[in-house]
């Protein structure tokens, strides 16, 4: 028999609301479901909520298991971690994350779930999106043992490559943000931590995560010469000022976009999606960066809490959201 179930939808710009759904039971090769957490990727969300994505990125910026268009009504989100009530025998009971829009149980294909390891609990899982992005852009960085590497924005993407790039042999990190309370953060994933004020220039990789234009021209401060900057934003339908003039030429600076979308260049011979998202998963073991569940609303809240945080300070790194 169908199954009830409720999903947060984007029902116009800056609204949101709860709709009762009916899931179909699982065929053959699907997995039935039921939601634990589910993460809002602050920066994407915030944008697709204020319906703030460009016209000409409606296609490229779906996500898996979108459903309605931008810019609402619309269904969207890509964090999903839950329990397989049914499905192939190796799935039913384990942990799984997906992803899948906020919603209480879905069935989707078995070949779109990824096993969450014993080791990563399954709150840490949410973080599963926005270890994968980050982990695509520190390989686009091509970052080598003893660089000195700044990645400015302290939001999920980069606090999470601040920490993958600490762990590169020999690597000076420093995260760049304006909170200070950030300090904190930094220095429990194992890296240093400064304002764009007092942060030093003169560096090999830079990693720019702030979705600012006052950001990137942080990043491109704090360069050195023939250094690349990397950037992982995305800013949505609102106009970015690149700041060329200065040091940029004679310094021979360049900058490189990096998108999850798709592997990166390094790897995309020998990595599939699903091969990135299992390393992203097992990344995920460390209990330090339990540090980044800074926020946490039941399902039920769902609407008001995206309004908060699409409207409020950029104080929460990842806000979880919890199911009965």
């Amino acid at each position: 028999m169908p199954l009830d179930a409720r999903a947060f939808w984007v029902v116009a710009p800056g609204q949101g609301e709860i709709r009762h759904e009916t899931v179909a039971p699982p065929s053959d090769g699907e997995v039935l479901v039921r939601t634990c957490f589910s993460g809002v990727s602050r920066g994407t969300e915030s944008l697709v909520f204020t319906g703030h994505v460009p016209t000409s990125e409606y296609q490229r910026m779906r996500a898996p298991f979108q459903q309605g268009d931008f810019p609402a009504p619309v269904k969207y989100g890509y964090a999903s971690v839950g329990l397989v009530e049914a499905g192939p025998d190796g799935l039913v009971g384990r942990t799984v994350f997906a992803l899948y829009p906020h919603q209480t149980r879905y069935v989707v294909p078995a070949t779109a779930v990824h096993v969450v390891p014993d080791g990563v609990p399954a709150r840490r899982a949410v973080l599963s999106a926005n270890m994968e992005t980050a982990l695509n852009g520190v390989w686009d960085a091509g970052i080598l043992p003893g660089d000195r590497v700044a990645v400015v924005g302290g939001g999920a993407v980069g606090c999470l490559a601040a920490w993958l790039a600490g762990r590169v042999p020999g690597c000076e990190v420093a995260l760049i943000d304006l909170d200070q309370d950030r300090e904190a953060v930094a220095h429990a994933l194992g890296v240093g931590f400064a304002t764009p004020s007092t942060a030093t220039g003169g560096a090999d990789v830079v990693l720019h995560t702030s979705g600012t234009g006052a950001g990137l021209a942080t990043a491109l401060a704090l360069a050195g010469d023939e250094a690349t900057i990397v950037d992982l934003s995305w800013y949505g339908d609102q106009m970015v000022t690149v700041p060329l003039g200065g040091a940029f030429h004679s310094q021979r600076l360049t900058i490189k976009s990096s998108q999850v979308g798709r592997v990166a260049v390094p790897q995309r011979q020998r990595w599939t999606h699903a091969r990135r998202m299992g390393m992203a998963l097992s990344l995920l073991a460390d209990d330090a960066l339990d540090v980044l569940l800074t926020g946490q609303s039941a399902f039920g809240d769902l609407p008001s809490a995206m309004a908060t945080l699409a409207a409020g300070p950029r104080g929460a790194i990842c806000h979880c959201i919890t199911y009965e």
